[in-house]
């Protein structure tokens, strides 16, 4: 699913009503239409709603949505929010309509008026401000919006919270909506995104209001959502005439004493993954654990308590290395010694990236089509601070772009970034995976991936993508508090099967 600007959405809408011969406002019954199913469909029909709308077009869907909501039965009167002596043409044609079913469905709220007596059990949705908003609310609209935040209702936001700006993160004072949830016509809005933005806008739900296909289609982007037609497109089921050969032999290196639960995790989901072989080099003192832990995976030592040295390495289809392998003299000299000798694609994490940020000039060595798995800690140590996540996203970009890697940023919503400057958001996953060794499994994950023929792009999207499907059938097993690292590798094979649908 593309993610497209404010503008592009704009620009969608305009193509949309031209290329289908309908008017403005008939798009916007759509939405409202839309929006009303979704209402209906949660809430019973004796809920009270109350409406906040403003004067541009969001609020003519809110008035809209308010006239459908009492034509089939429902409680709900909109307040129209007066910061602007004029309406757009669309909200008033909705303004009038609603006045014309019955006038005392809508009350005018002249500046510096507020609504203070909204009782809990009311439902606000919020169709204030919307799309174009191109800066920061100010004066009585943000006093007016942090009035409602302090409201015990529920708070649903049309389209987008008001205050939120589509293609960024808002400064931290600034006044927004806090919604439980937000119905969003078509598309995700990238500031839906980022993980400073969670508070504002809930639960998202995509409402598919009938933008017109072609312009979706031809209109380029760089942001997407990862959803189930891009990884129907990458996941290839296996074939019955194969063998353990055919899917690759992966090589994971790390380990440390007292650590060995890491590269023990990132092993076991490499297999899980669907590797036909996995070894597993780690220290000496690690050696028992693995071949204890993991019957499937053979086991090679370099060091006693630390890995030493990495040879051979060139006989493996796919190579992870990095989790609990340490950060010791001895392991960061056979770190620097591997990369700069190393010609295929590697998947880095946990250790290595605070190797390589260590030394910083290892980076243009890194073969091309490497896969880098950083949190945002790790990034920053990498690359520098930044003000916001929108903002280290953007500086993910241009740092796949430099060194022609991969970068799988982490989060909430985890972004695989391409050399090209694509950036791929992951929309599975739940805050049960915060938790010890979870990157570790992904780590195994992409490499078990790339040993069975994937490219590291299509690797880091699925990886990425089964990772976080593995952990919600885990969190729904065994709730997000209980769930552990070893559970999302349990539950890979459950992941595979939805995907295989």
């Amino acid at each position: 699913m593309k993610i497209f600007t404010a503008a592009q959405i704009r620009a969608c809408d305009a193509y949309t009503i031209h290329a289908s011969n309908i008017s403005s406002v008939e798009l916007m019954e759509r939405a409202a239409l839309k929006s009303l199913e979704w209402l209906s469909s949660n809430f019973p029909k004796d809920t009270l709603f109350v409406i906040l709308c403003g004067p541009g077009n969001n609020g003519g869907d809110g008035l809209a949505i308010t006239r459908m909501l009492n034509h089939i039965g429902y409680g709900a009167k909109a307040f129209l929010l007066k910061f602007s002596e004029k309406l757009s043409a669309d909200c008033q044609t909705n303004l009038d309509r609603l006045r014309r079913m019955n006038p005392e469905l809508v009350q005018i709220l002249q500046p510096d008026s507020f609504i203070t007596d909204i009782p809990g059990h009311i439902v606000i949705l919020d169709a204030i401000l919307g799309t174009g908003l191109s800066r920061p609310t100010q004066g009585w609209v943000a006093t007016f919006i942090e009035h409602i935040n302090q409201l015990p209702s529920r708070k649903i936001a049309i389209d987008i919270p008001s205050g939120l700006p589509s293609d960024g993160i808002p400064a931290k004072d600034a006044a927004v909506v806090r919604a439980s949830d937000t119905l969003s016509f078509q598309f995700y809005k990238r500031s839906f995104l980022h993980h400073e933005t969670g508070p504002y806008v809930g639960n998202v739900h995509i409402l598919d209001i009938g933008l017109h296909p072609v312009f979706i289609e031809s209109t380029h982007t760089l942001y997407h959502i990862t959803d189930q037609h891009e990884i129907k497109n990458i996941f290839r089921p296996r074939s019955p005439f194969s063998n353990k050969g055919t899917y690759g032999h992966a090589l994971l290196i790390g380990g440390s004493f007292g650590k060995m639960g890491s590269i023990t995790l990132s092993s076991k989901a490499a297999m899980r993954a669907g590797a036909g072989l996995v070894t597993a080099l780690v220290p000496h003192c690690g050696y028992e654990i693995i071949q204890t832990a993991i019957p499937e995976v053979m086991c090679k030592t370099s060091g006693d308590t630390e890995i030493a040295a990495i040879t051979e390495w060139d006989n493996y289809k796919a190579i992870g290395i990095g989790p609990g392998m340490g950060t010791k003299p001895l392991s960061a000299k056979a770190f620097v010694e591997f990369v700069g000798e190393c010609k295929q694609p590697i998947v880095i994490d946990a250790d290595a990236l605070n190797l390589l940020a260590k030394y910083p000039d290892l980076m243009a060595s890194l073969p091309a089509g490497s896969v880098l798995t950083p949190h945002p800690k790790e990034f920053t140590r990498l690359f520098g601070e930044n003000a916001d996540s929108m903002l280290q996203l953007e500086q993910a970009r241009a740092q796949a772009m430099r060194y022609n890697i991969y970068i799988v940023l982490k989060g909430h919503h985890t972004v695989i970034i391409t050399p090209d400057g694509e950036c791929w958001y992951n929309i599975t996953g739940n805050a049960g995976m915060a938790k010890g060794g979870s990157g570790d499994v992904l780590t195994g994950i992409i490499t078990g991936l790339l040993a069975q023929g994937y490219d590291s792009r299509d690797a880091a999207i699925l990886g990425v993508y089964l990772h976080g499907l593995a952990g919600d059938i885990a969190a729904a097993n065994f709730s997000q508090e209980a769930m552990l690292a070893s559970d999302i590798v349990e539950c890979l094979g459950k992941a595979f099967m939805r995907i295989g649908e």
